[in-house]
């Protein structure tokens, strides 16, 4: 069984194809949303989902989010005793979701399909195929989320020719993906994004609001009391969308805060955003040769697509309204579930190609001459460049700069920037060349070939010599090797995780731990409560433990409802 995995900066979701069509599986609490938190408890147990959600107010110490934004970077997080690179924390939620879904199946899961952010770049796809070795899975193929969008949508269903522009914002990254159907093609024509853009950056606004408005700095906020401030942020956050204004209470010491916020203002707040969201939106439209009035359909995806303001800038921008039929957080697992069919070729889906393009340029760094004929390096030549469809192959010929040259350097570079010392060096290549002949003699093509891998080549023939180079770039600086990852796969199995079946119980403490925290008046009650649920716990009767914790929820039902 191949399954499909969302894996988001916020939440995490996986299923499988099926005959009944995409299906998306529940967690131990009966959740099908997983938020990708990881925690670690005092005896250095890894907890995932919820109750580390939880401990992000009561632990935040111990407890980390959004490490999505670090895929494709050698950062480290300390958790306790243990330290975690972005792979291993992503290998984390991964192995709680495929527990998740072999809990459903009955069955061992041992491949999958990986939804991405389109303008995910080369290090940060290869570091996601190393989160899913690392969770002891296969990862068969990885889908950029608009596509898995489409596909969630059923847009290979509509007639050849259609066209459509995929939104997708979530929690922590943005892309906007054009794409046509076309005789059971699903063919990207450009794809554009903020990989740092998301619902946590609107989240952001809101608190430094928040902070200014009643005067707090870092000194009076320590790290569990801006836990709960984000918490009853985001409540607001999803309130002003639908009631158009918003409050929160806080409890700091003997303070007791108030804070309100109505949508116009948050408006104005988040204009710098939503001008953000625009430029790729642009580009998209620009890459892709295309008017507003030649798309067929547009479709909003992303938990973050459902603030108002985000559907009235795209419906001004298009002079439409946009598709939202489908539940934002579910759309692209959905999709993924579809694409696991399709790779599977399950019997129910009509065969479907689905074709990814470049995100980024890729060159290399030449001279130019100015006004002077002096010699300038550092400029960007691209031989790919972006949203071109792989796999694609593009050469181009080089000369030398100056006569009796004896070597031509070949750097190989990523990125959108006319100089290249702001894009991204990926490798680089020599090239001898003989130093009798004049610059024009020594003409050096070079080839750069980009698969659905994202393995690039790059070849170097000398025409002089008909002699060739060749360099294969399938690692980035920063990202783990094989046999790195072999050595953290040993480390992370001796790394104890709580098992699935404690997690209802878990989550309950964590839960309870949270308010705790938050509620000074019910402290008493509710270590009360905590005391009573761990008396269950061990007695090891599952009948009482199940009957104390119903009792036990509906008790942190009523207190967070106050």
């Amino acid at each position: 069984m191949i399954v499909g995995i969302d894996l988001g900066t916020t939440h995490s979701l996986i299923g499988c194809y099926d005959e009944a069509g995409p299906r998306l599986f529940a967690n131990a609490l009966g959740e099908l949303l997983t938020p990708s938190v990881i925690s670690v408890d005092e005896a250095g147990q890894v907890i995932v989902g919820q109750p580390a959600l939880d401990r992000m107010v009561s632990h935040p110490q111990v407890s980390v989010a959004s490490f999505k934004r670090w895929m494709g970077s050698p950062r480290e997080t300390r958790l306790g005793v243990h330290n975690f690179r972005p792979e291993e924390l992503s290998a984390l939620i991964l192995r709680s979701l495929i527990a998740d879904a072999e809990a459903a199946l009955g069955e061992k899961v041992r491949e999958a399909v990986i939804s991405v952010p389109a303008y995910f770049s080369d290090a940060q796809r290869k570091a996601t195929r190393a989160a899913g070795e690392l969770a002891g899975i296969r990862v068969e193929r990885l889908i950029n989320e608009p596509t898995a969008a489409a596909l969630a949508y059923g847009l290979r269903e509509k007639p050849d020719g259609a066209r459509f522009l995929i939104f997708d914002l979530g929690g922590g990254t943005f892309d906007v993906s054009v794409l046509e159907m076309f005789d059971g093609v699903v063919e990207v024509h450009a794809s554009a994004g903020d990989n740092f853009l998301g619902g946590e950056d609107f989240l952001d606004l809101l608190e430094q609001a928040c902070r200014a408005d009643l005067e707090l700095d870092d000194s009076q906020l320590d790290a569990s009391q801006r836990g709960q401030l984000r918490r009853r942020l985001e409540v607001a956050k999803r309130s002003l969308g639908s009631h158009g204004h918003a409050g929160i209470e806080l409890s700091l010491g003997e303070r007791q805060l108030s804070w309100q916020i109505d949508e116009e203002r948050f408006t104005r707040l988040a204009d710098p955003l939503i001008q953000r969201m625009r430029a790729p939106l642009e580009r998209a439209m620009r890459d892709a040769r295309l008017k507003p009035e030649q798309l067929d359909e547009i479709v909003l995806v992303g938990g973050a697509s459902r603030m108002p303001l985000v559907a009235r800038t795209v419906s001004r921008m298009f002079g439409r309204l946009p598709l939202r039929h489908v539940n934002p957080d579910q759309a692209i697992a959905l999709g993924a579930c579809v694409a696991a069919g399709l790779k599977s070729r399950n019997q129910h889906l009509d065969e479907v190609i689905l074709t990814d393009v470049c995100p980024y340029s890729l060159g290399t760094e030449v001279a130019r001459r100015d006004e002077h004929g002096r010699a300038i390096t550092g400029f960007f030549e691209p031989i790919i460049e972006r949203n071109s469809t792989v796999p694609v192959s593009r050469e181009q010929t080089f000369w030398p700069i100056s006569d009796r040259q004896k070597q031509l350097q070949l750097d190989v570079y990523q990125g959108e920037s006319p100089l290249v010392e702001r894009n991204i060096k990926l490798g680089e290549l020599t090239v001898d060349i003989d130093p009798a002949l004049s610059t024009q003699q020594n003409a050096v093509t070079v080839r750069f070939t980009y698969d659905i891998n994202g393995v690039l080549q790059v070849e170097a023939l000398v025409h002089a010599s008909a002699r060739r180079y060749e360099l294969l770039l399938e690692q980035n600086p920063g990202l783990l090797d094989a046999q790195q990852i072999r050595a953290r796969l040993a480390v992370l199995d001796e790394i104890k995780i709580h098992p699935r079946s404690k997690q209802e119980n878990l989550a309950m403490l964590a839960r309870a731990e949270r308010l705790y925290e938050e509620h000074l008046l019910a402290r008493e009650q509710l270590q009360d409560w905590i005391l009573r649920f761990r008396a269950a716990l061990e007695s090891q009767d599952e009948a009482i433990i199940r009957e104390h914790r119903r009792e036990f929820s509906r008790a942190l039902d009523a207190l967070e409802s106050v």
